[in-house]
């Protein structure tokens, strides 16, 4: 192989994660749970910060309450924070962390509005909107927007009182302005 272009080895707990998203999307949502936490309890709280956000982001999706879905997504905010460029560029697929951050805060938006907290939503809308810039025009980044379009709108039949304010003075990476206000 030229230089550059060696391949990284794969991750075996990514690889894991991944099983379990296939089995989630399969359809048994309460199997993929189990494993899910099996997996969290071997990564830890302290764990690689990838691990830690790819599982609770997918984790999130397998909570029947949006409580509990809201704490996972809330868990892989935090862990997306704590995330390197570096880190990301051992992993085969890597993206840049910001890139993660546009569907990290659409994901929390959308817990508040199942919640009824309209403006916490609108905030993470907000953040999510002025993440976006980082997407690429292919169907990943495209599907993004096309959701924070969706909750948007639904956001303004819904709650129309108030639009998506602007984010708020928040030091993402690379100087960004993400990320929820931390707790004392």
């Amino acid at each position: 192989m030229a230089k550059g272009q060696e391949q990284t080895a794969p991750d075996a707990v990514m690889t894991r994660i991944g099983q379990v998203v296939m089995l989630h999307h399969g359809g048994d949502r309460e199997e993929a749970r189990d494993r899910f936490l099996q997996l969290w309890a071997e990564i830890g709280e302290d764990g690689d910060p990838l691990h830690r956000c790819t599982l609770a982001h997918y984790m999130a999706d397998t909570q029947n309450d949006p409580a509990d879905e809201l704490a996972w997504d809330l868990r892989a905010l935090s862990a997306a924070e704590e995330l390197t460029d570096e880190r990301l560029a051992e992993h085969d697929r890597a993206l840049a962390v910001r890139a993660f951050y546009p569907s990290l805060h659409l994901n929390l938006a959308a817990d508040y509005v199942k919640l009824g907290r309209s403006e916490a939503a609108r905030v993470h809308l907000g953040w999510a909107r002025g993440a976006v810039g980082v997407l690429g025009t292919d169907p990943y980044g495209d599907g993004i927007r096309a959701a924070i379009g969706r909750l948007e709108r639904r956001l303004a039949e819904e709650w129309p009182a108030g639009g998506v304010p602007e984010p708020g003075p928040r030091d993402g990476p690379g100087g960004e302005t993400l990320g929820p206000p931390r707790r004392p």
